[in-house]
This record gives C-alpha cells, structure tokens and sequence, in this order.
C-alpha cells in the first residue's frame, strides 16, 4: 500500500492506493509543516485517523510533498518522523512544489509552478529538475500573496479602523475578533500561519469591495516582482499555478500576469489527483 500526502500548514489530504492505483482510502488531518510542528503533534495529528493508525503496518511507501520542506534539515526531521510510525514503509519526502510540479508539467516539459495557498512559493522546472531562487523565510517574512499575508492584511485593517464599517460589521460577525483570542491563536497555538489564512475565505467572499481589491491586486504584483520575475526566461513559459488562492482569485492572477507578458497555465486546487496517475507510472 502507497500513502500519498499532500501537506500544507492548514491541512494535509492522505490517499492510500494499492499497486494498480485503486484507492483504499482518503482522509484528512491537520498540516504537518515541520517549521511549526514538533515530532509529538504531527504524530498526534496522524494518530488521530483512524484509518491511517488502523493501517500504518500496511503502508510499504510513504511520498509526502509538504509544506516548510525545503531544506534537508526539515526533510530529515520528517523523515525519521515517519520512520519511527510507519516502521515497514520507505519514506520520501519532498517539498510541496514536487506535487505541484507533477500534478500540472507535462513529462520533461519546462515551467515555472507556484504555490499559493495558506504560504506561497515558486520554482522553476527544467524537466527534471527544481531549481528556486529565493529561500524561504517562512510565513513572517516572506509568503506573498499567500492566505496568511491576506489574513494578516484583514486583521490590521480592522484594527487600524481602516476597513469600512459595513464591511468590519460583516468581519466581525463571521469571526471570534476579540483580542484575546487573536492573541491566543497568533502566538500560543500551533500554526499561527493557518489561523492567519482561515481569513482568506472572506476576502475571497469580499474580493469586489475596495479594500480586498487593492490587498488583491498588491500582493499578486508583490508576488511577481519577488517570485516570478527572479528567472530570466518567465516570459518564455509557461506558470502554473497550485493552491486555494490561485484557485478562487485566477481571474484576478491572469489578469495581472498578462500585465507582464506571462502566460498562465494549470490552475489546481490541489494536486492530488495528478499524484496518484504520477505514481502509477514512477513506481
């Protein structure tokens, strides 16, 4: 039995196929990002599905493309992470780009594939190979028009009183804002990059208003300047794109790409269904 694991910081969706690629379960925990995770919680957010924990002697392989994985540090600790749970299983782990990469590029074809989700990054494929430009600083300082950027924007719009009352009344309605509790999730839970990005859902819902519009716009063209625009030949082929951002705001994506003279390719919500055919033939 292959596990495959597409991870990011919110969330991480698990299909177990067998050698012919039928499916013997799908399933859902928590992200399992190692830059925020310590061994015990990902354990405990693995332990707490059954059907992974019912069949973890079952598992031969594990392929996992996650999140905060992009160093061979990270790699490591998530290596032996899952070593130590799925004793009979050869482990593989690769940064999330590699699901992406394989769930859009066509076979030996060249493209620059982009992440935008609860983080965001991109990288350029040669065919092969991943080749990236900017080392990530993770969610503080870098995540350009990720869900956590936009979430972080919402938040101090609200608080600087500069989102328009109708509009902060609404915010205010669909979320626990008191500053206790903002407080709480930033700096005493897990995943203060995923709670960030729980506000994306409404800018998304609110994208047609003035203020998204602009924390929109300003964070796709941060995003091409800072990402894009760091390989010489963008302009040349094509992007694509993975992830619950791209996915909702793609309009607004070719839009500002086009401004650019870059060619938006795939644009998936995620890239599981890519993984399993991917699989099938790379056994």
């Amino acid at each position: 039995m292959k596990l495959l694991v597409d991870s990011g910081s919110t969330k991480a969706d698990w299909i177990a196929i067998d050698e012919n690629g039928k499916v013997i379960f799908i399933t859902q925990t928590l992200g399992l990002n190692p830059e925020v995770l310590d061994k015990d919680e990902i354990i405990n957010r693995i332990e707490d599905k059954f059907d992974i924990s019912h069949n973890k002697d079952k598992a031969t392989h594990l392929f996992f493309y996650g999140a905060g994985c992009g160093t061979d540090r990270m790699k490591d600790f998530l290596a032996e992470t899952f070593h130590d749970y799925f004793s009979n299983a050869v482990i593989s782990v690769h940064e999330d780009t590699y699901a992406a990469v394989y769930a859009t590029t066509p076979k030996n074809e060249e493209a620059i594939v982009c992440i935008l989700g609860t983080g965001s990054n991109c990288s350029y494929f040669d065919g092969t190979v991943l080749h990236q430009k900017v080392q990530s600083l993770g969610y503080i300082a870098m995540d350009d028009c990720s869900g956590n950027r936009f979430g972080r924007h919402l938040l101090r719009a609200y608080y600087f009183n500069k989102m328009p009352k109708v509009l902060a009344t609404e915010f205010e309605n669909e979320y626990n804002l008191e500053a206790d509790n903002v407080k709480h999730n930033l700096y005493k839970e897990p995943n203060p990059n995923a709670y960030l990005a729980t506000f994306a859902k409404f800018l998304i819902k609110h994208k047609d208003t003035e203020i998204c519009k602009k924390f929109i716009y300003d964070e796709l063209e941060e995003f091409v300047e800072n990402y894009i625009k760091q390989f010489d030949n963008c302009t040349q082929i094509p992007i694509h794109f993975v992830g619950s951002i791209a996915f909702y705001l793609k309009e607004e994506l070719v839009e500002v790409l086009s401004k650019h003279n870059l060619k938006v390719g795939n644009v998936l919500r995620r890239p599981l269904d890519g993984l399993i055919a991917y699989h099938l033939v790379n056994k």
